[in-house]
């Protein structure tokens, strides 16, 4: 029999949703256990009777946790559902037979490359953790004058509208010009971030790619649009990464 554990954890490991999603869900009334609303933080077991929407869910479930990179192109959403009718990366994923495939991280609309995903929404609450302090690192195409100083000033770090920002390290990629690449890695997880540290520079992004989320890189050869499961020595090592963690546990 389970032990006790808190309700957003169970339902986030079981895939159910993130744990964010999960409290919000509880928050917004759809969540029962035992023909009663759940609360924030509440402790359930696998005698417990859980239903989300009206949904039963199985606690007693041993399964498996799973990881898929997928290399997604420009143009595609990182959400479920779209007003405006925009193609979404799970769209491209393959079924589960139970839970869902949760998004660790996101990219924007016109960003490209390594996204990772896992049917473990608990994990993918502790890998997103400011306090993992894990690096992404991308390839960007920039357009304006970028000279030493500016990029001094991106290292050293930047107030922006939501806090001091920087990157933890700029490389250029190419020769000099109006219109370079460049590697930057940064331990932020901001939404549009490198974008926006390299407005406050005039400059602006053409192009973003990400080529690495902590210890994952990009497979050589995996096409645009297509996924891979992550698999033996690889796989161990972010669970083990999942596990150090003391977040909320």
């Amino acid at each position: 029999m389970m032990k006790k554990e808190r309700i957003q954890k169970v339902l986030a490991r079981l895939g159910v949703a993130s744990r964010r999603e999960v409290e919000r869900m509880i928050s917004d009334g759809v969540i029962k256990v035992n023909n009663k609303l759940a609360t924030l933080g509440q402790l359930i077991d696998g005698t417990d009777k859980v239903l989300v929407k009206g949904k039963r869910i199985k606690l007693n479930v041993d399964q498996p946790t799973r990881f898929l990179i997928y290399n997604k192109p420009e143009g595609e959403i990182v959400t479920r559902q779209d007003p405006d009718g925009r193609p979404s990366v799970f769209d491209s994923l393959p079924r589960l037979n139970t839970g869902r495939w949760i998004n660790i991280g996101r990219l924007d609309f016109n960003t490209s490359g390594l996204l990772l995903f896992t049917n473990n929404g608990d994990y993918a609450h502790r890998l997103m953790h400011p306090s993992k302090h894990l690096e992404r690192e991308y390839a960007v195409r920039v357009f304006g004058q970028v000279t030493p100083e500016v990029i001094q000033r991106l290292v050293n770090g930047v107030k922006l509208e939501d806090g001091l920002s920087r990157f933890e390290d700029v490389v250029a990629a190419d020769a000099k010009g109006s219109n370079r690449w460049f590697n930057v890695v940064i331990m932020q997880g901001k939404n549009r971030i490198v974008r926006r540290l390299w407005e406050s520079q005039d400059c602006q992004v053409s192009r973003l790619k990400r080529l690495r989320f902590g210890p994952i890189t990009m497979p050589r050869g995996l096409l645009v649009g297509r996924f891979t499961e992550l698999t033996g020595l690889i796989k161990t090592q972010l669970v083990e990464l999942c596990e150090q963690s003391s977040i909320d546990k």
